[in-house]
């Protein structure tokens, strides 16, 4: 038996030779040497241990090397949230990787780590203590993260998403405990490239972006909006089962104009008014070309909450050279569409049948008026043109109509309709009788009482859809449009409503949320291979989500699915989404598979924990 100091140095001297080896260290003759020697020696001070991390010396001002030993094991693998599983080790795998001691001895197996959680989760009564919880668990427990939202989907849903989102954009920089992103600010402005190499994942699938201008309805967070792409692509793993490691959250750092923030000590982002013109659009151009250096021709990239002059602009430019979409447009659109094709069953007719009021004439709605005229166009062979005049805007400044065009913004002259001015939106629904009346203004309480009985009164069935977030923007409540409607309104909103009893009968409003469509949106481009994204594919996606839902979903008022299937829902947009691209000629990963949903549903992530030896 060697005494155990001889051991011990025996140890310490052949971990040194293997990080040698293995080239994890890479060190001269000299210095493997001068390494040896030290922990010969003792190492130094410190009681015989070297001092590798400076902490002898922490009061001297010298520079130190950060380093790590890239396997994970013992305290190490606790701290990885990609593999760990906490009690879920078992004692085998706990003797493996030198975590005997470093965790209690009970065991516990993830759906009662699920169970323990949750019963934590619902002792919170603040939503934005629920959110801080979730993203702890994030950071580290990767997979009993996503174990939790999709098993709790309709739980945890509002949660990580909308509403909470919102006030914990708002909060950002107060709750921030470590980066879940990149963050790309003008001071990177010549080495984005290089940024984005400081990634650890080098396979990225989809990026989601933001620079924070209009984050959902309350306005410019700056830097703070990260939240809104670390919650999108939170929903693209487990509502689309898009592998977490291929996603990649992005906050592009321009400055903000809001001056709170600006006042802020706490502020996270750059302290400085927004770049705008050309120093904007040259930032985003250097990143668009990085990123498709860098991960390739097929990375999707999700614009999220640009202002709507950028939104617009920047869709178009880079549609054509990219694989890009925009969900304030795109998305709203294609669920909304969604919506109103399976409200059909409920109020009858065709969309071709029907009237559109909007309130609200940007991203969003416009968006989604430029679909429903589209679908119309190929419903009935009718010009596009001809089409929009079934739909009706009114913005900040009232009625779009002819005689503004000159003055209107761009993305808004295709609605612009010969009728007299109007500038209140009761006078526009007296004057317009629309049969659906859809809200994306950003402004809560604008579908005032007066407003939901002039549609109740001019219709059997008035549909009526508050699309705003979070819930305190939305254009009026659940029970607002059931009472008011006298329990007539087919109700959909953008963030949850809670069911409402009226006159002894319960009404269940729907969520015409876009994380119906976004996640098997990508997960059909990824899976295929797309290299562009069309129209059509917007259209294929918005009728993959309606034929989901079902007589028992009709009866209850629901014009969409339940959450709780949102898998089995994504895999197969993601199927109909793949198809129209195989159609199209734009997917690359060939040859195409037979059953295109069971390959959606086989290209799933799952948060199983695994074993390890």
């Amino acid at each position: 038996m060697l005494p155990f100091k001889r051991v011990n140095f025996l140890r310490r001297g052949f971990g040194v030779l293997e990080l040698y080896k293995r080239g994890e260290r890479k060190m001269s003759g000299g210095d493997m040497e001068a390494k040896l020697k030290a922990e010969i020696n003792g190492g130094g001070g410190g009681g015989g241990v070297e001092d590798v991390y400076g902490e002898d010396r922490a009061s001297e001002d010298q520079p130190i090397t950060p380093w790590t030993v890239s396997v994970a094991s013992g305290y190490t693998l606790l701290r990885d949230p990609r593999h760990n599983k906490g009690l879920a080790f078992t004692d085998k795998e706990r003797d493996a990787h030198y975590l005997t001691g470093l965790l209690p001895p009970a065991l516990f197996s993830q759906d009662l780590q699920e169970k323990r959680l949750m019963n934590i989760l619902r002792e919170y009564k603040v939503p934005l203590q629920r959110y801080i919880a979730m993203m702890d668990l994030q950071e580290r427990n990767e997979k009993l993260f996503y174990k939790l939202l999709i098993d709790n989907v309709e739980e945890l849903l509002p949660v990580v998403y909308t509403p909470t989102v919102g006030e914990a954009c708002q909060k950002y920089g107060s709750i921030f405990r470590r980066p879940q992103g990149l963050y790309i600010s003008l001071k990177e402005k010549g080495k984005i490239l290089e940024v984005l190499k400081n990634w650890p994942e080098k396979s990225i699938q989809v990026i989601v972006v933001t620079d924070g201008e209009r984050i959902l309805g309350l306005g410019d967070l700056g830097c703070q909006g990260m939240g809104i792409p670390v919650g999108k692509l939170s929903l693209y793993t487990a509502l689309g089962g898009v592998r977490p490691s291929a996603c990649l959250p992005i906050t592009i750092d321009v400055g903000t104009n809001n001056k709170k923030l600006l006042e802020d000590e706490f502020y996270i982002g750059l302290k400085q008014n927004r770049a705008t013109g050309q120093e904007y659009y040259e930032l985003l151009e250097e990143f668009m070309s990085a990123v498709k250096q860098n991960y390739g021709e097929k990375v999707l990239i999700q614009f999220e909450d640009f202002a709507n002059h950028n939104a617009f602009e920047l869709l178009a430019k880079y549609r054509t050279t990219h694989l890009v979409f925009n969900d304030d447009i795109q998305g709203t659109a294609s669920v909304v569409l969604s919506g109103l094709v399976s409200a059909l069953k409920l109020i009858g007719g065709t969309l071709a049948d029907h009237t559109f009021l909007f309130l609200g004439a940007g991203e969003a709605g416009t968006g989604i008026a430029e679909l429903i005229a589209l679908e119309i166009s190929k419903k009935t062979n009718a010009p596009l043109e001809e089409t929009r005049k079934k739909i009706w805007l009114v913005d900040s400044k009232g009625l779009i109509v002819s005689s503004r065009k000159e003055s209107l913004q761009h993305f808004k002259k295709p609605w612009a309709h010969d009728h007299e001015p109007i500038k209140e939106l009761l006078a526009a629904v007296k004057a317009i009788k629309p049969t659906v009346l859809i809200g994306t203004s950003g402004v809560g309480q604008t579908f005032t009482k007066e407003v939901v009985e002039a549609m109740a009164s001019m219709n059997e069935k008035p549909l009526i859809l508050a699309l705003s977030n979070p819930t305190s923007q939305s254009e009026c409540t659940a029970e607002e449009a059931y009472t008011w409607s006298e329990g007539r309104a087919i109700f959909a909103s953008g963030s949850p409503f809670d069911p409402v009893e009226y006159n002894g009968k319960v009404f269940v409003p729907g969520q015409a949320n876009n994380a119906y469509i976004f996640p098997g949106f990508g997960l059909g481009l990824i899976m295929s291979g797309t290299i562009r994204v069309h129209d059509d594919m917007l259209l294929a996606a918005s009728e993959a989500l309606a034929a989901q839902v079902t007589e028992e979903n009709y009866a209850k008022g629901l014009i969409y699915p339940p959450f709780t299937n949102i898998r089995k829902i994504s895999a197969h947009i993601a199927a109909k989404v793949a198809a129209k691209s195989y159609e199209l000629g734009l997917a690359s990963r060939l040859p195409r598979p037979e059953d295109l949903v069971k390959y959606a549903e086989s290209c799933m992530y799952t948060p199983i924990y695994g074993k390890y030896r």
